[in-house]
């Protein structure tokens, strides 16, 4: 796999994985099954590939390069190294909280948050958990989508040597080959997807030894920052008060490490999922908060102390100067250009993850017949048995939300910020509804016994201050341009939808509540057809 470090966390996860399943063969589909599902995917996932799954969609280097703009004007080096610390921890937090909870232990994947959020409360059921967690996973697939269109632009203006610039209809241009080619990726069979994961785990943890590695030895001593300046600068370039630009800085981490769930949307592809989903986030994130701090620390000693120059790189990618501009003379705009391919290679395998998983949501969540054309949504191929439609589905929301480049950078900014708001407040309602409300939770193969409360409720603290975060202009000075309009997006999908559910599909006949579908006695959902 590359290196010795990772043969040998490979080898533990795999050995770990056989012995988990050996203990529970067939207890995945018995669970399914109590909760009122057949089987319908086939379980290729084991917890090495869970985690490979869970790691690229941290994507450690290429998540840093793509909002390394916000930690580095909102107090410079500081930001980067102590704003990255702080934010981990709450992070871990959360990550703990979610894997802890029912969240992860339920196998009905539209999921998880339904189920969640109703067996662990009095409260009436609400589509809120579900829509917010439905628009966080289609809004991601546009922003990573936007953000490899990001990378690719500055491969090529590389390049040129940097006399070529990409307009916003060029950039859209590659923003929708990219979702088509990831769709097309996301449709191969759950075992193809499964082993591709060793692949993507490989491309992440070489992204991550160039920078923590070669990078600081590739850069001159005499031209590297002291410890004084990378440790304890604090430059403020953004308009904010120093206090509140050190907050903003706990945005890139939140940028960067996300997505609790994901691993959640494919228990029904992984084996002892019960097992695997929960033990695959704590992992991933733990060491997505170790080496993204490594990668912080390395780039704060090697990136020079201009940040104005830094952050007016004319790729506009600040991390292309921040990462080679001490060492250019050493390294080449070859070198430049094959990290920026890297790069954009790592955050396509992640984009085909992320629609892999939004795919798998949308496809449980049509199953109660929550969406539109529920019926035409719910349907397997016969050929890959994966549910082809709802790929094309995210797919083309996602297109949908790519089209707001054209009304300028604060409408795509939304749509960024949209992806971390909807995915804690799709968090946020189950944690809370497990220790709010009379509830029959009962601790899975994860969990912290008496610490589970503690750590939830800081959590949830961290959770909602970030979201009022979130939901701030980037600049002090606003105006209709440069407003940041996160919460009338948020709650204007809110107000539009609306659903019933949980609706089981063991049954040989059933009503969708919004799909209005009936499924005949085989069970064969491609035969669903609108009642009467």
């Amino acid at each position: 796999m590359g290196t010795p470090c990772l043969g040998a966390l490979e080898l533990f996860l795999r050995s770990f994985s056989v012995m988990a399943t050996t203990q529970s063969l067939n207890s995945d589909d018995a669970r399914l099954a109590e909760l009122g599902y057949k089987q319908e995917f086939k379980r290729h996932f084991t917890l090495w590939e869970t985690f490979g799954l869970s790691f690229s969609e941290v994507s450690v280097v290429p998540g840093i390069a793509s909002v390394f703009f916000i930690s580095l004007s909102n107090g410079g080096p500081v930001s980067m190294i102590w704003g990255w610390l702080i934010s981990g921890f709450f992070i871990t937090l959360v990550c703990i909280a979610v894997s802890g909870t029912r969240i992860c232990r339920s196998y009905r994947r539209w999921i998880v948050l339904l189920d969640s959020s109703v067996c662990l409360s009095t409260m009436p059921k609400s589509p809120l958990v579900d829509y917010s967690n439905t628009i966080y996973l289609m809004a991601g697939v546009a922003s990573l989508a936007w953000s490899i269109a990001l990378q690719i632009a500055a491969c090529i203006s590389i390049e040129s040597n940097f006399t070529w610039a990409p307009t916003t209809a060029q950039l859209f241009g590659i923003s929708a080959a990219v979702l088509v080619a990831q769709a097309l990726v996301a449709c191969f069979a759950t075992r193809i997807m499964a082993r591709l994961q060793s692949f993507v785990i490989a491309v992440n943890f070489a992204l991550i030894l160039v920078v923590i590695i070669a990078l600081p030895a590739a850069t001159p001593k005499e031209f590297k920052n002291n410890a004084t300046y990378a440790l304890g600068k604090f430059d403020n370039i953004n308009g904010w008060s120093n206090g509140f630009a050190f907050v903003l800085s706990f945005l890139t981490p939140l940028w960067v490490i996300g997505g609790f769930d994901v691993t959640a949307h494919i228990s029904e592809e992984a084996s002892n999922a019960n097992f695997a989903v929960p033990w695959a986030n704590i992992m991933a994130t733990s060491l997505a908060i170790t080496t993204g701090l490594a990668v912080n620390v390395a780039v704060a000693f090697c990136m020079g102390n201009d940040l104005l120059s830094i952050l007016s790189d004319p790729t506009g990618q600040p991390f292309a100067t921040a990462s080679c501009s001490r060492a250019f003379i050493f390294l080449t705009i070859s070198y430049m250009r094959n990290l920026y391919s890297f790069i954009a290679l790592a955050l396509f395998l992640s984009e085909a993850n992320l629609t892999l998983a939004a795919s798998r949501q949308t496809f449980a969540f049509a199953r109660d017949g929550a969406l539109p054309l529920s019926f035409w949504i719910y349907r397997m191929n016969k050929f890959s048995a994966t549910p082809i439609n709802a790929v094309w589905v995210v797919t083309s929301v996602a297109f949908i939300f790519t089209f707001l480049v054209f009304a300028g950078p604060t409408a795509i900014t939304t749509v960024f910020s949209l992806t971390i708001v909807a995915q804690y407040l799709s968090y946020i309602i189950p944690i809370f509804c497990r220790f709010a409300f009379k509830n029959d939770f009962t601790p899975g193969p994860f969990h912290t016994g008496r610490l589970s409360a503690p750590i939830s409720i800081l959590s949830l603290v961290w959770m909602v201050f970030m979201m009022v975060i979130f939901m701030f202009p980037a600049i002090p000075k606003v105006s209709p341009v440069s407003m940041n309009y996160t919460s009338a997006c948020l709650g204007g999908w809110v107000l539009f939808v609306s659903c019933r559910g949980p609706i089981p599909n063991i049954e040989t006949e059933r009503d969708f509540t919004s799909g209005a579908a009936l499924m005949d006695e085989s069970g064969d959902s491609s035969t669903l057809e609108k009642k009467a």
